[in-house]
């Protein structure tokens, strides 16, 4: 539906408005934001992408970085040139990146303090005893005797080194009341 006439107001400029930080702002919203903080800080916004990688010691393109040879002719009839490498002016960049991937993998998935209190407790009140687990009034959702014992299994395969001291320490309190 159209405007009624002589409704729309013409724009004025905005003096008080700072045209520098605004076209500083629109630029820096229109490039993605690189999410390696490695690579972000090294960064230089007035050269290209492939200056900035080169400059990083890494390929903007993986197949130019590392060309196949062709299969019909052989290694030996090849004059191998090696094109001259790109200066790599900040390699802390690749060092970082390199020593980054070396550390090992956390974990991130981890048990509910709700399922590893449940868990030990129906160890300590009953042992292997699933069908007695089953009917004990802590099992508020009602778990058959397969799901409670898949449920400890989990609790072993997520924590064996607790899961051995936990059984461990039973032992001991076992002994203990015996004698």
């Amino acid at each position: 539906m159209p405007k009624a006439k002589g409704k729309t107001r013409r724009q004025k400029f905005g003096y008080n408005v700072n045209r520098k930080r605004l076209n500083r702002n629109a630029r820096r919203k229109a490039a993605p934001r690189i999410e390696c903080s490695h690579i972000r800080h090294a960064w230089d916004h007035a050269k290209s992408v492939r200056q900035n990688l080169a400059e990083m010691g890494l390929a903007m393109d993986p197949n130019k970085a590392v060309p196949l040879r062709k299969r019909k002719v052989k290694a030996m009839d090849i004059d191998v040139q090696e094109r001259p490498k790109e200066l790599v002016r900040k390699p802390y960049v690749l060092n970082d990146l390199e020593a980054e991937a070396s550390l090992p993998e956390k974990k991130g998935n981890t048990l509910s303090r709700d399922l590893i209190d449940y868990v030990r407790y129906m160890v300590e009140n009953h042992g292997e005893d699933y069908k007695a687990m089953a009917r004990d009034e802590k099992n508020y959702y009602q778990d058959t005797p397969k799901q409670i014992r898949n449920k400890i299994n989990v609790y072993k395969r997520f924590y064996p080194v607790e899961w051995q001291a936990f059984v461990d320490s039973l032992q001991k309190n076992k002994m203990e009341i015996d004698e």
